[in-house]
């Protein structure tokens, strides 16, 4: 089966590519590098020793698609292709909207032409807002979302379950990621954003490795154990693993809708994150308090249940994992 997957090379995608060819699709990847780097092709390819067809482009370039689906025989969609930080997107709610929803809004119409109909979907946990309990079933209450980023994945939410009531022959899964962190074992591919890093394990990373001086810890006095925010954090290969089972349920079920979390059940502060990270790596991360940030919430962590019973899916690797991958990712990076 040939997948496209938009937004391929970047760190999400990535991870996702090597899963793909591992399971033995064939994919094509069309992303526009904006957060991502185009070595990142090779180092897929040099950890599965399988090649990926890639197009350099935009999204929203429909011609682009139409050929992307005409030359490569596209029989399924993976969609990564968003702006991805909260922060930042509560200051740029335009080229949030802009990237995140109509880009999203081609694709559809192109797949329609192209009588393409499979797509996982890459949305948030953010789509719950500030949620009234946790953890937070795939039935909970979504809205009220709190930053742009946020409602751009529930936006196009809504436009999914607007397309499947039109039409029931199309086949969607949408996947609401919790807080992916990690890296792939071989060190080749991790989490390397462009300029200074929006979430918290690249900061984390950047800091244990001299490159920045000192990680702001967005607020202490939140409701929750230490008084920072408590997230769920999943290992990038567990919900990269993920995407492959949503896949072989589109494959298997013919057409329908389905939602699921991924993520670990399990709320960690961001000051466990760091006791764990210098724990498990031996370093020292400096720090320091800083205010709250906007568009950020007290505590969010997933109930996993349904993706366990109807994806036959569950993360197997702890945050010792996820720290000392993340870390193995920058020390590799620095010696090559």
């Amino acid at each position: 089966m040939r997948i496209l997957v938009t937004g391929g090379l970047g760190y999400i995608g990535s991870h996702t590519c090597v899963e793909l060819l591992k399971n033995g699709y064939e994919v094509v990847v069309l992303d526009n590098l904006s957060n991502s780097k185009e070595e990142v092709k090779e180092k897929i390819e040099k950890i599965t020793k399988k090649p990926i067809k890639f197009y350099f482009g935009d999204m929203i370039n429909e011609q682009l698609l139409d050929k992307i689906f005409e030359l490569e025989k596209i029989e399924a969609v993976i969609d990564f292709a968003a702006y991805k930080a909260v922060g930042e997107s509560v200051t740029k709610p335009i080229e949030y909207y802009t990237n995140n929803v109509s880009t999203v809004l081609v694709l559809l119409k192109v797949m329609k032409k192209q009588k393409i109909k499979k797509l996982v979907f890459s949305s948030s946990a953010t789509v719950y807002g500030d949620p009234e309990r946790v953890p937070i079933k795939e039935t909970d209450k979504i809205g009220g979302t709190t930053n742009p980023y946020g409602t751009s994945k529930l936006f196009v939410e809504q436009i999914l379950k607007d397309l499947y009531k039109s039409d029931y022959s199309w086949d969607i899964a949408i996947l609401r990621y919790f807080n992916p962190i990690g890296a792939d074992k071989s060190g080749l591919l991790g989490e390397d954003p462009n300029g200074i890093p929006a979430n918290l394990m690249p900061y984390i990373v950047k800091v244990a490795n001299k490159e920045l001086e000192c990680l702001s810890v967005f607020g202490n006095d939140y409701p929750t154990k230490d008084g920072t925010g408590v997230r769920d954090y999943i290992h990038v290969v567990d919900l990269a693993k993920g995407h492959i089972k949503a896949l072989e349920k589109l494959e298997k079920e013919q057409q329908g809708l389905y939602i699921y979390n991924l993520g670990t059940g399990k709320g960690y502060s961001v000051l466990d994150i760091i006791n764990a990270f210098e724990k498990a790596n031996n370093v020292k991360v400096n720090y320091k308090i800083a205010g709250r940030r906007p568009g950020d919430i007290a505590e969010c962590y997933a109930d996993v249940t349904k993706a366990k019973q109807e994806l036959k899916w569950k993360a197997e690797l702890g945050i010792e994992d996820m720290c000392k991958d993340s870390y193995n990712y920058i020390l590799k990076r620095k010696n090559n």
